[in-house]
């Protein structure tokens, strides 16, 4: 049994990821248990709340404010419930030693289930009929010719969790899919079912639908360009579920203003997404709030991701989701 746990997450956190039987079993997983909400703690009001605490294991999420650079001396391993840890470790805590993990695929099937939306929402094209039919009093008007995801050429950008059960969900509809990410080569496409890309412009050229789901770095910042979106063909499909600032964002307003192509999106470079944003109003884009996932449904998935951590951390067994420096350089 870990010496000390200490559980840092806001009121509204804990609603959303601890009911009651997980944090029951939470209080008993350590000789000393404290529950810390960060709200309205500034960074020095932190670092001492920390250092008092002193715990062996910190369950962070959110709101939990940066751990400051020298660490209390009992503190061994960070599991952080959700997914983005750059805000919250330094690559110098994890060089030291620390142990982190994140939430890893354990909300993965939302944020796919909701690219699959997207797309299917933009073949179907269902923000037109939802103008046409809630706001206009229409009914088809001749542009009824929707599409279908069967037997579809669909282009994976980026392989990490989400993409891998995108390629999952999308499996029954016995799609052509192929993927463009670093780490994906031949062997591994194969592993997955799918086909390895020869570039990016191959990707976007070549596929009905692209998926954008890679991670935000400085290698992928701006990546996507004007000149890429046109080579998807007339009627085709992009949805970005993943990092807004990985596509050049007014030029794909630019793009989506032609009414050519339809486009999916749950994120924006800025959040929320203004008033005026030329993409509200487009009959041929899709469009959500930044809710890929996970679900108020499904929060719990992260947290029982993270029990089973902590017992693994207690029974001194393999951690899943390990940010290792390495992964922490390729996260967004």
């Amino acid at each position: 049994m870990p010496a000390s746990l200490l559980l840092v997450l806001t009121p509204d956190e804990q609603a959303k990821f601890l009911s009651a039987p997980l944090l029951a079993e939470l209080r008993g997983y350590a000789a000393e248990f404290r529950l810390l909400d960060p709200a309205g703690l500034t960074a020095a009001d932190f670092t001492r709340e920390l250092a008092a605490a002193n715990p062996e294991v910190l369950l962070a999420c959110w709101r939990t404010p940066a751990l400051p650079a020298a660490l209390p001396p009992r503190l061994q391993y960070v599991c952080y419930l959700t997914g983005g840890v750059k805000h919250l470790v330094t690559r110098a805590h994890l060089e030291r030693g620390l142990r982190l993990t994140n939430w890893g695929g354990s909300i993965s099937r939302t944020v796919a289930e909701c690219a699959l939306f997207h797309t299917l929402s933009c073949l179907r094209q269902a923000t037109h009929w939802s103008f046409l039919l809630h706001r206009d009093g229409g009914w088809r008007d001749g542009a009824e010719q929707v599409g279908s995801l069967f037997q579809r050429r669909v282009g994976v950008h980026g392989f990490g969790p989400v993409a891998r059960a995108f390629v999952a969900l999308v499996r029954p509809f016995d799609c052509t899919v192929s993927v463009l990410a670093p780490e994906v080569d031949d062997a591994r496409a194969r592993q997955h079912g799918v086909q390895r890309a020869a570039s990016l412009d191959a990707l976007f050229a070549e596929n009905d639908v692209v998926i954008e789901v890679a991670p935000l770095i400085p290698a992928t910042r701006g990546t996507v360009t004007e000149r890429h979106l046109r080579l998807i063909r007339p009627g085709g499909v992009f949805v970005n579920v993943g990092r807004a600032a990985v596509v050049d964002e007014a030029a794909l307003l630019r793009v989506a203003r032609e009414g050519r192509i339809f486009v999916g999106l749950d994120v924006f470079v800025e959040e929320p997404l203004p008033a005026d944003s030329g993409f509200r109003g487009l009959p041929n884009v899709s469009l959500t709030p930044h809710i890929a996932g996970p679900t108020l449904d499904r929060y719990p998935d992260a947290t029982a991701f993270a029990l089973r951590n902590l017992r693994a951390y207690a029974a001194g067994q393999p951690l899943e989701a390990v940010v290792t420096p390495a992964v922490y350089d390729g996260s967004t």
